[in-house]
């Protein structure tokens, strides 16, 4: 049986080959499946836990330290957003929106 932590150890390997626009966009996939699962809380759940989990990917890679501050914040409007608070008036859907660009980018080869 696979450990989360191995787990993580074996998709930073694969995940540091990706581009920053292809790491967020990877992450706007598990977002827009949390959106797409509410009322289905395990794969609600899970998809969130996915998000974070590249989320957390993303921000140990050392490529993005000058990067780090709108990684930490959009982490922190997607982890609200998931809980349901409405603290930073930023819904699942905004979220979605918002890494559709980087959804676009990484389709156009950008």
């Amino acid at each position: 049986m696979t450990t989360d932590t191995e787990h993580l150890e074996s998709a930073k390997i694969s995940w540091e080959k990706f581009s920053l626009v292809e790491q967020m966009a990877n992450i706007g996939s598990e977002v827009s499946r949390a959106l797409n699962a509410q009322g289905n809380p395990p794969r609600y759940w899970s998809a969130v836990v996915r998000a974070l989990d590249l989320f957390y990917l993303t921000v140990e890679d050392p490529r993005w330290k000058g990067r780090l501050k709108e990684i930490l914040r959009i982490r922190e409007l997607f982890a609200a957003a998931a809980l349901g608070s409405d603290e930073f008036k930023t819904s699942l859907q905004d979220l979605d929106r918002y890494f559709d660009c980087f959804a676009w980018l990484a389709r156009s080869g950008r």
